[in-house]
C-alpha cells in the first residue's frame, strides 16, 4: 500500500514538473517571437518572386547630385527597391490586383496606380508589359538620406494591351521618368513618378555590307555534337582532345563551320555558370586551331518567351554575347533552333515579339557579327526576315522538291543571303522505319543533295557527324519511331567508322 502511495505521489510531481514546463517553455518561445526583428525577406513577400524573373539591364549616370554625398550600400538599395517597384507595377497591370503594391509605393503613389486597375478592370482589359534598360541619374539626395529624386531617362518597354483577353495593342517604347523616393520603414518607396517623353531613340548599325554577313555565302559545315555526349556538350563529359580529333576530322572533309548549341538551363540562365562559359571559349579555341568558324545557336531546349521573364534571357544572352564576340572562329549568331515548332504551344505573337526584342539586344552588344534564326522549314523562314542578318532554314524533305521550295524562299526574301542550316537523312533500317533506311540511301540522298546545293551556289550545314548512342527525350521525346532515326543521321556510325555518305563529302571540292 505504502509502494502505490509514493508511486501516485511521484507522477503527481512528475506530472507538475511537466506541466509547467510546458508553460514556460510557451511563455519562452511567444517571448522569443516579439523580441525578434521581422525579417526583411519575410515581410517582402514578393522579392524573392521578383528576384528570379526581372533583371532589367540598368546604368547609372555619373553621381553628381545636389544635397548629400550617396553612399555605395545606399545606392544598391535604391536601386533594388526601385526595379521592384517596376516589377509590382508590371504584375498588377497584369493581374489588376495590387498585392506588394504597398511595399513600394507610398499611400498618395498608390492612389494613381489604384485608379488605372479600377478603370481596367470595368473594361475587362489587361496590360503586359516590362521594361528593358533603365538608365538613372541622381538629381538630389537629402541631408537626413531619407528622400531620394532621380530621373530615369529613356526607359525601354515592351507592353501588350488586352481587353477581354484579346489582343489589340502591342509595341515598344521609350520614355523618361522623374521619381521621388522615400525611405520609410527600411523600404525605398516612390512618392511621385512622372512620366516625361524620351529625349532619344536607340538606334542600331546595319550589317549589310559587313564582312561577315558576305562570308556566309561561303559556308560548307555542319552541325555538330561529340559522339558520346550529345545534346549535353558542355557538361561533366566535355572531353576537348575528342573535339579537337572531331574537328580534325571535319577539316579533312573539306567542311569549314560548325553549328554548336548552347542550352539555355544548363548554362545557368541569366546567371551563367563560369565553367560552361569556359568550355564554351575552349570549344572556339579548337574551331579556330583547325581554321573552322563557329556558329553558335543560343536559347536551346528553352520555350517559355513569356514578357515577364525577358530580362532574364537578355541578361544570358548578354554574358555570352560580351564573352565570345572577340573571338577569331566566331561566325554568326543564331538566335533559336527551330522557335516555329513552339507556335502552337506557346503562341506565334509570343514567340515572335520574344525573337525579334533578341535580335536587337544582341546586335546592341555585338555589331560585328551576322544575327540569324534557325527555322524548321522554307515557309518559316520568312518571318522575321527583315530583322535578320541572313536567313537560315532547315530541310528534311525530299531532296528532288528542295529546288522548288528554295525558289519560293528566294522569291520571298530577294534581298538576304540564304542558308540551308540543316538537312540529312537517318540509315537507321529497324522496323520503326519500316526498314526504308540504309548507308547507301542516305549517301544517294546527300548525292541528290550536294549537286543541287552546287547548282544553286548555296551555303549548308549538315546533320550531322556521328550516329549516336542515346537521344535525350527532351529532344524527340521516348517513342522508338522517333528514337531510332535520330540517332542514325550521322556520317561516322557509333564505332568511329566512316558511313558510305561520308565519302560524298571526302570528295566534295
Amino acid at each position: 500500500m505504502k509502494v502505490n502511495r509514493t508511486l501516485y505521489r511521484i507522477l503527481l510531481i512528475l506530472s507538475f514538473l511537466a506541466v509547467n514546463g510546458l508553460i514556460l517553455f510557451g511563455i519562452g518561445a511567444v517571448w522569443s517571437y516579439l523580441n525578434t526583428g521581422a525579417d526583411r525577406s519575410n515581410m517582402l513577400h514578393v522579392s524573392k518572386e521578383l528576384s528570379a524573373d526581372y533583371l532589367p539591364k540598368v546604368v547609372w549616370e555619373t553621381l553628381s547630385n545636389e544635397g548629400r554625398p550617396m553612399e555605395t550600400q545606399t545606392l544598391k538599395e535604391i536601386e533594388r527597391d526601385y526595379l521592384k517597384a517596376w516589377r509590382v507595377r508590371n504584375l498588377a497591370l497584369e493581374t489588376n490586383n495590387l498585392y506588394g503594391i504597398a511595399d513600394y509605393y507610398t499611400d498618395s503613389a498608390r492612389v494613381k496606380l489604384n485608379n488605372i486597375l479600377d478603370f481596367n478592370k470595368a473594361n475587362n482589359s489587361t496590360l503586359k508589359t516590362t521594361t528593358l534598360q533603365h538608365n538613372p541619374k541622381l538629381e538630389f539626395y537629402s541631408a537626413d538620406g531619407k528622400i531620394v529624386v532621380l530621373t530615369d531617362r529613356n526607359v525601354e518597354r515592351y507592353e501588350k494591351i488586352y481587353v477581354e483577353d484579346k489582343l489589340i495593342l502591342e509595341q515598344k517604347n521609350t520614355s523618361s521618368y522623374q521619381v521621388m523616393l522615400l525611405l520609410e520603414d527600411g523600404f525605398w518607396r516612390i512618392r511621385h513618378m512622372v512620366e516625361r517623353p524620351s529625349t532619344q531613340e536607340k538606334t542600331q548599325s546595319s550589317l549589310k555590307n559587313a564582312p561577315s554577313v558576305t562570308s556566309i555565302s561561303k559556308i560548307k559545315g555542319i552541325n555538330y555534337y561529340p559522339q558520346k555526349n550529345p545534346w549535353n556538350m558542355f557538361g561533366m563529359q566535355f572531353n576537348d582532345s575528342i573535339i579537337n580529333a572531331d574537328f580534325i576530322r571535319i577539316k579533312k572533309l573539306n567542311l569549314n563551320t560548325v553549328r554548336i548549341f548552347v542550352p539555355y538551363m544548363d548554362f545557368g540562365k541569366s546567371e551563367v555558370r563560369k565553367d560552361r562559359l569556359e568550355r564554351l571559349e575552349q570549344t572556339l579555341d579548337l574551331a579556330e586551331k583547325n581554321g573552322l568558324k563557329v556558329m553558335v545557336t543560343l536559347f536551346d531546349f528553352y520555350g517559355d518567351y513569356a514578357i515577364h521573364n525577358w530580362t532574364l534571357t537578355h541578361r544570358h544572352a548578354e554574358q555570352i554575347v560580351k564573352a565570345l564576340k572577340g573571338h577569331e572562329a566566331l561566325l554568326a549568331w543564331d538566335i533559336k533552333n527551330e522557335p516555329d515548332l513552339d507556335f502552337d504551344s506557346r503562341g506565334q505573337e509570343r514567340v515572335m515579339a520574344w525573337l525579334a526584342q533578341m535580335i536587337s539586344e544582341i546586335k546592341t552588344w555585338d555589331t560585328e557579327h551576322p544575327v540569324t534564326i534557325g527555322w524548321s522549314n522554307p515557309a518559316a523562314a520568312e518571318h522575321l526576315s527583315e530583322r535578320v542578318d541572313f536567313v537560315s532554314f532547315h530541310y528534311y524533305l525530299n531532296p528532288t522538291n528542295f529546288s522548288e521550295a528554295l525558289t519560293r524562299l528566294k522569291t520571298a526574301v530577294p534581298n538576304k543571303p540564304i542558308l540551308l542550316q540543316e538537312y540529312g537523312y537517318s540509315s537507321y533500317d529497324g522496323l520503326w522505319n519500316l526498314y526504308l533506311g540504309s548507308e547507301e540511301t542516305q549517301a544517294t540522298y546527300f548525292t541528290q543533295m550536294q549537286e543541287t546545293l552546287k547548282t544553286q551556289d548555296l551555303p549548308f550545314m549538315f546533320w550531322t557527324l556521328h550516329d549516336f548512342e542515346a537521344i535525350p527525350e527532351a529532344v524527340v521525346g521516348s517513342l522508338p519511331w522517333r528514337t531510332g532515326k535520330q540517332r542514325h543521321f550521322g556520317i561516322i556510325d557509333k564505332e568511329g567508322q566512316p558511313k558510305t555518305a561520308y565519302t560524298v563529302f571526302d570528295v566534295t571540292d
